[in-house]
């Protein structure tokens, strides 16, 4: 499997291309804020062809140019039911001091992409030649959710905001729940496999034994607390 990462826009927010070692084909996660400018250069020099945007969740930067992209190749974007709202609708999912910056820098709004599918929990897609399971994991926003890809091996979870290196992803903006997100963090999280390699929505990739052994928020003292 090919994997190349690029972090964009002012929050830096990890953008995916991924690919089979055996297809031209490939799928992209998360192209979020000035996604476009980077991720078409590069496709275009990997003579790679997209076939799927897929979305972790629908916050903006991590979807803000989901829709350019998708329209530009004549592809859909792949979201949870929960979170297509913000697609067209990016306020919905910020606070009241983040949905001014977003005036600011998107006086026009967003449109939703032409094409859009709709996941659902436990679903296998079969984009690019692989196999990629969703695994909806709700908590930061409603409609999160982890991909997982397993190629001879090695398995690779994109966590998008649910799980980065050390941490978790916040639940105070609309749409987050945190006792919601302690189940996602005993049940989906938690039931990973050790081995998995683990790409987040911010910052660098880890392993699920090593989250498991040092992110303070998979330890039992923080998942047997009824909220937090």
């Amino acid at each position: 499997m090919r994997l190349q990462t690029r972090a964009c826009g002012p929050l830096e927010a990890n953008c995916y291309i991924l690919s089979s070692d055996n297809s031209h084909e490939c799928v992209i996660i998360d192209p979020g804020t000035d996604a476009e400018g980077t991720i078409v250069p590069l496709i275009t020099a990997l003579n790679l062809t997209p076939v799927a945007v897929l979305a972790t969740h629908g916050h903006i930067d991590h979807v803000q140019d989901a829709a350019v992209l998708a329209n530009h190749y004549s592809i859909p974007v792949w979201i949870h039911s929960a979170d297509r709202h913000l697609l067209s609708d990016p306020a919905a999912g910020l606070d009241r001091g983040l949905s001014v910056w977003l005036a600011m820098i998107l006086p026009n709004g967003m449109t939703e992409p032409h094409r859009v599918e709709l996941l659902d929990d436990k679903e296998t897609l079969n984009l690019a030649g692989l196999e990629i399971q969703v695994i909806h994991a709700p908590g930061h926003t409603g409609g999160c959710v982890l991909y997982s890809v397993t190629e001879a091996e090695d398995t690779f979870i994109f966590t998008g905001d649910v799980l980065f290196a050390g941490a978790i992803g916040r639940t105070d903006l609309p749409g987050g729940d945190s006792t919601v997100m302690l189940e996602t963090l005993r049940g989906p999280v938690l039931g990973l496999p050790d081995a998995a390699r683990i790409f987040a929505g911010h910052g660098p990739s880890s392993t699920m034994a090593i989250e498991k052994t040092t992110n303070p928020y998979l330890q039992p003292r923080f998942l047997d607390l009824s909220d937090f």
